[in-house]
C-alpha cells in the first residue's frame, strides 16, 4: 500500500497515473483487478501456462489470476483457486473454489483436494501495516507457505510463480529454490507499482 505525506504531492499524482492507467485497461478489458497484466506478462515471457495444465491458484480473489489460467489451459484443463473470499461471477466447468485460509491448510490435505497440478500461482500478500519489516516478515511466511503447497501438488517439470516483498529473506527463499526448480526467476513485472518491493518469484521445471 503507498503511503503519503502532505509533503509529496508529485508521489500521490504519479501513483494516481498509475491507477488510473491499469485500473481502466482492467474495466475495458472486463477483469476483476489488474493484477491479471502481472501474471500475462510473466506467462508470456516463460510460458508457464499450456493448454491442459492443471493450475492451482493460491489466494484467488478476486479471479483474475484464475480467469487468466482457464483461458489458457483450454477445456482439457482445470484450475482450482483457494482463499477466505470467492471470486465473484467465475462460473466455470473447470474451475473448483476451496475456502479457507492458506496458512492454516495442511499441505496434504489439499494435495488430497486438488491431485497433482502443473503449475502453482501465488498472488497471496499479507494485510499490510505500513511497518516495513512486519509486511516483508508476513509476505515471506506467505510465500514459504505457498512454496510448501507447491513441492506437496506439483508434478515433477512443474512450475512455481510466487509474489513476495524482497527483503533479505526473500533472497534465502531465492536460494531455496534453487535447489528445487532447474532455473529460478525473479520477475518485477511492469504493472507493479512504482512505489512497491513486489516481486514474483518462479520456479521452473520441478526437479525430483
Amino acid at each position: 500500500m503507498f503511503h503519503h505525506g502532505p509533503g509529496q504531492p508529485g508521489a500521490v499524482k504519479e501513483v494516481n497515473r498509475w491507477h488510473d492507467h491499469y485500473a481502466r485497461r482492467a474495466r475495458n478489458e472486463k477483469w476483476p483487478a489488474r493484477s491479471v497484466y502481472k501474471l500475462e506478462e510473466i506467462d508470456k515471457k516463460y510460458r508457464i501456462i499450456r493448454a491442459g495444465d492443471h493450475v492451482l491458484d493460491l489466494g484467488c480473489y478476486p479471479g483474475s489470476w484464475s480467469r487468466y489460467s482457464l483461458a489458457k489451459v483450454g477445456s482439457r484443463g482445470s484450475v482450482v483457486g483457494i482463499d477466505l473470499k470467492e471470486p465473484r461471477d467465475l462460473s466455470h466447468p473447470n474451475f473448483r473454489f476451496i475456502r479457507g485460509d492458506v496458512l492454516n491448510l495442511d499441505e496434504a490435505w489439499i494435495a488430497e483436494q486438488v491431485g497433482q497440478r502443473d503449475v502453482v500461482i501465488s498472488d497471496l500478500a499479507p494485510a499490510t501495516t505500513g511497518i516495513r519489516v512486519t509486511d516483508a516478515s508476513r509476505s515471506t511466511a506467505l510465500a514459504q507457505k505457498a512454496l510448501d503447497i507447491a513441492l506437496e501438488v506439483l508434478k515433477k517439470g512443474g512450475h512455481f510463480v510466487c509474489k513476495i516483498f524482497e527483503n533479505e529473506d526473500a533472497k534465502q527463499l531465492r536460494n531455496e529454490f534453487s535447489h528445487l526448480f532447474e532455473q529460478t526467476r525473479t520477475v518485477r513485472p511492469a504493472a507493479v507499482r512504482k512505489t512497491s518491493r513486489e516481486v514474483y518469484i518462479l520456479g521452473l521445471h520441478l526437479l525430483e
